[in-house]
């Protein structure tokens, strides 16, 4: 933590995950990163939950001009859970998302362009040219439970092919955007041909989904996508409604087969609803997948969880500023 030379509510809060893409691609950067706050704010580095509960606590402790998130999606899930428990349902400061990851997609769909420097520099040197925007989140409940069975509040919840792509992601290095790419194309090649690889991404997940209390009729879906965001990377607007209403999240959800899925990526592109029998494409107030027996894997904000049910709800708004 940097020494202060003024008032708390000067003073900014630099919470850090070194484990970001961006922090592990370039080792100077933390360096960087605290000759830019220098005395103007306190910068907490978070190497384990234990360091980020802390992290929550002070940066709440007092006043804050502003908190500043950096690193990638992960961490903006994580610090967002983190502070909204602290906080215990008061209002929290300003939060800037830090472009800090390997591609910060919610920061990217907010506008956020510049780079972590340049946004520490902003908040320590200009704090009046920051604006906040109310920003709806997703409060995403699961069976398995962590120790204090807290919800976790994210941006964009998937599973069937989202997770799917995320274990080819993780297997390929997770690169960035060259490597995501990399996966869409083949995948959508593959569906055209018929071939493997498409199944192995496309294939439809046994599972059950329920909206606002009425079970949908498939038993397997190919795709689940739930966000907030209309742009959940690489310009997919599949949710494309995403935060039309703070209190009903964008749900999609597809039973399609590969060779009938795959080959609707320039739709998606287009910001355009899938086509074809059995899919759901609309705002809920709530839904819940089931996986029956068995635990499934779901992503939130890149982050892979396991569990038998998940249940996801609109979250708090968020003061995001920019």
């Amino acid at each position: 933590m940097t020494a202060g030379f003024s008032t708390p509510r000067d003073r900014a809060c630099f919470i850090v995950n070194p484990h970001a893409g961006g922090f592990r691609r370039d080792a100077s950067l933390i360096g960087r990163l605290r000759a830019e706050v220098g005395d103007s704010g306190d910068m907490l580095i978070t190497q384990n939950d234990g360091d980020l509960a802390r992290a929550a606590h002070v940066a709440l402790d007092v006043p804050r001009r502003a908190v500043v998130l950096c690193g990638g999606d992960g961490t903006y899930l994580s610090v967002v859970t983190a502070l909204v428990r602290a906080a215990e349902g008061k209002p929290l400061p300003p939060l800037v998302l830090g472009r800090g990851g390997t591609v910060s997609i919610v920061a990217r769909n907010w506008g956020g362009r510049e780079s972590l420097l340049d946004t520490a520099r902003r908040v320590t040197t200009r704090p009046d040219s920051l604006r906040v925007t109310p920003r709806p989140t997703l409060a995403v409940v699961d069976d398995a439970r962590e120790r204090d069975g807290a919800t976790r509040i994210g941006f964009t919840f998937g599973t069937g092919l989202v997770a799917r792509f995320f274990e080819e992601y993780e297997r390929l290095g997770a690169n960035g955007n060259r490597t995501a790419l990399g996966i869409v194309l083949r995948t959508f090649v593959a569906s055209l041909t018929g071939g493997a690889y498409s199944k192995r991404i496309l294939a439809p997940l046994p599972c059950t989904i329920a909206t606002d209390g009425t079970a949908l009729a498939p038993g397997a879906y190919s795709l689940v996508v739930s966000s907030v965001l209309r742009d959940v990377g690489l310009h997919m607007l599949v949710t494309h409604r995403g935060g039309e209403d703070p209190r009903r999240p964008h749900l999609v959800a597809s039973p399609l087969s590969p060779s009938q899925l795959g080959p609707q990526w320039p739709r998606v592109a287009l910001g355009k609803p899938l086509r074809g029998r059995g899919n759901f494409d609309g705002l809920v107030g709530a839904f819940t997948v089931d996986f029956g027996d068995a635990p499934g894997r779901y992503i939130l904000d890149g982050d892979a969880f396991r569990a038998t049910q998940v249940t996801v709800t609109a979250g708090p708004m968020i003061p995001i500023a920019r």
